[in-house]
C-alpha cells in the first residue's frame, strides 16, 4: 500500500491575498493605501474583476476598520499576529459589509489561511462564522476627537458627509474634448461634475485608455481644481506653485497658460511631475527648496501654496489618515505651515495675490494659519475666493469645502498684497 498524499490546499481568489497583503503594509506598517494597492496591481496584473475586488476590500476594510477592529477584538488576544489580524478585517468587512456570503466567505479565508500560509485555518474558521456587527452607533467610523471637529467645521452637514466618507471614492477627470469623446468611444461614462471636472467610470484601466496616453486626460478633485481657480486668470503671468508636489496643480496652471515655477523640498517629485507634464505636452521650471526657509526667486503676480498638512481632508480616498492622525499631529503640521506661509508670501509683487490652501479641514491648519499671519503682515489682506464651484462653509478668513459626493475638503483663502 502507498502512504496517503497530503491533502492539497484547496484553491483561494488571488484577489483577497494581494488585498490582505497590502492592507498588512497599510495597517502595521508606513505604506499609504494608494501606492501600495496600485504597484501591487501593476505586479499581479489580475483580470478586471479580480483587480476590481481587490481594491473593494482594501478601501473597505480600512474604512470601516474602527467597527471591525471593536467586532474582532473579544475573539482574539493582544498578542495575536498581524498577518492573522488583517486577514481576519478583510474578512470581517467581507461578511458585513460587502454582501458576500457568510458561508462563502468563511470558506474563501479558510483556503486563504491555509494556501498563503497567513493565518491558522480553524481560528479563522471559528472567527468568520461567530463575528458580528458590533452593538452601538458605528455610522461614522471616526475617532471621537476628529468627528468633533468635522462637526465644528460642518455643522450640519456633518452626519451626510460622515456618512459619504464610507463610500467608494470616484475618478474624476479633467479631460479635453477630445479626450472625453475618446474615452467615451472606449465604453467610459462621463459625468460632468463641479469646476468643469468630470467624474468619470472607466472601461479599462485610465493608463490603457488612449485619452490618459494622448494627455488628454488628468486626474485632479475638483477641490483641488478650485484651488487654481482661486488665483484667477493667470494666462500669460509668472506663477509660483509652492510646495508642488508631483505638479498635478502645476501642470493645471501650465495647461491655461502661465508660466510656472514649481518649488518642492525632495528632488525626486520633480521627476514624476515632469514626466506627467510631457505626457500632457505641458512644461514648466523646478526649483528644490525648503520653504521654512527664505528662497531667493523675483516676486510673482501670482502664488500658490498647497502646504503640506495631515490630510483631514481626503479621508475618503485615503481612509488610513483617520487610523494614524492624533491632535498632536495636526498641531505639528499647523506650525509646519506657518513657518513656510510668509516666505511664500515674500514672493509675491505688489498687487498681486497668494492663494494658500491645504487638503485638511481642521481649524488649526487652516484659519488658524492664515488668521495668524493677516494680524502679523497687514499688507496683506483675506479676499472672497473666486470661481468656487463646489460646495463649502465659510472659515475665518476662508473656506472649506465640503467632502460630499467625492469631492475633498480643503481650506482655501486668497489673500491680496497692496499695490
Amino acid at each position: 500500500m502507498t502512504a496517503d498524499r497530503p491533502r492539497r490546499p484547496a484553491p483561494f481568489n488571488p484577489a483577497r491575498e494581494l488585498a490582505v497583503r497590502v492592507l498588512l503594509r497599510v495597517l502595521h506598517g508606513d505604506a499609504f493605501a494608494a501606492p501600495a494597492l496600485d504597484s501591487a496591481l501593476q505586479e499581479a496584473r489580475l483580470p478586471a474583476r479580480d483587480a476590481g475586488l481587490a481594491t473593494h476590500l482594501v478601501y473597505g476594510t480600512l474604512r470601516h476598520a474602527p467597527s471591525l477592529q471593536s467586532a474582532l477584538a473579544p475573539m482574539l488576544s493582544e498578542g495575536t499576529h498581524p498577518k492573522v489580524r488583517t486577514l481576519l478585517l478583510a474578512g470581517a468587512f467581507e461578511k458585513l459589509h460587502l454582501g458576500t456570503p457568510p458561508h462563502a466567505v468563511v470558506s474563501e479565508y479558510v483556503n486563504l489561511a491555509r494556501g498563503a500560509r497567513l493565518a491558522p485555518p480553524g481560528l479563522v474558521n471559528a472567527v468568520l462564522r461567530r463575528v458580528e456587527r458590533p452593538a452601538g452607533d458605528q455610522s461614522h467610523e471616526l475617532p471621537e476627537w476628529l468627528l468633533l471637529v468635522y462637526r465644528e467645521v460642518f455643522g450640519a452637514h456633518t452626519d451626510a458627509v460622515v456618512a459619504d466618507l464610507l463610500s467608494p471614492q470616484p475618478l474624476w477627470l479633467s479631460v479635453s474634448e477630445g479626450g472625453a469623446a475618446s474615452l467615451e468611444a472606449e465604453g467610459s461614462r462621463l459625468t460632468p461634475g463641479p469646476q468643469g471636472v468630470d467624474r468619470v467610470e472607466l472601461s479599462r484601466p485610465l493608463r490603457e485608455t488612449a485619452a490618459y496616453r494622448a494627455g488628454q486626460a488628468q486626474p485632479i478633485n475638483p477641490a483641488s481644481l478650485a484651488c487654481v481657480d482661486a488665483l484667477g486668470a493667470v494666462e500669460g503671468m509668472q506663477v509660483l506653485d509652492l510646495a508642488g508636489g508631483a505638479g498635478v496643480k502645476a501642470a493645471m496652471l501650465a495647461a491655461r497658460g502661465a508660466q510656472v515655477t514649481s518649488v518642492e523640498l525632495q528632488a525626486r517629485k520633480h521627476d514624476a511631475a515632469r514626466a506627467n507634464l510631457a505626457r500632457l505636452g505641458l512644461s514648466a521650471d523646478f526649483v528644490t527648496h525648503d520653504l521654512t526657509t527664505p528662497l531667493d526667486l523675483p516676486p510673482a503676480p501670482r502664488v500658490l501654496l498647497d502646504a503640506p498638512c495631515t490630510g483631514s481632508g481626503t479621508l475618503r480616498s485615503h481612509p488610513e489618515i483617520k487610523l494614524r492622525l492624533t491632535p498632536q499631529a495636526v498641531q505639528e503640521m499647523a506650525a509646519l505651515q506657518a513657518r513656510m506661509l510668509p516666505h511664500a508670501a515674500a514672493l509675491v509683487a505688489p498687487g498681486g495675490a497668494l492663494v494658500y490652501s491645504v487638503c485638511s479641514v481642521t481649524p488649526q491648519e487652516g484659519a488658524g494659519v492664515v488668521a495668524d499671519f493677516l494680524a502679523a503682515h497687514p499688507e496683506f489682506s483675506a479676499q472672497p475666493v473666486p470661481g468656487l464651484e463646489v460646495a463649502h462653509v465659510p472659515a475665518g478668513p476662508g473656506v472649506v469645502t465640503v467632502p460630499l459626493d467625492g469631492v475633498d475638503g480643503f481650506f482655501i483663502a486668497r489673500l491680496e498684497r497692496q499695490a
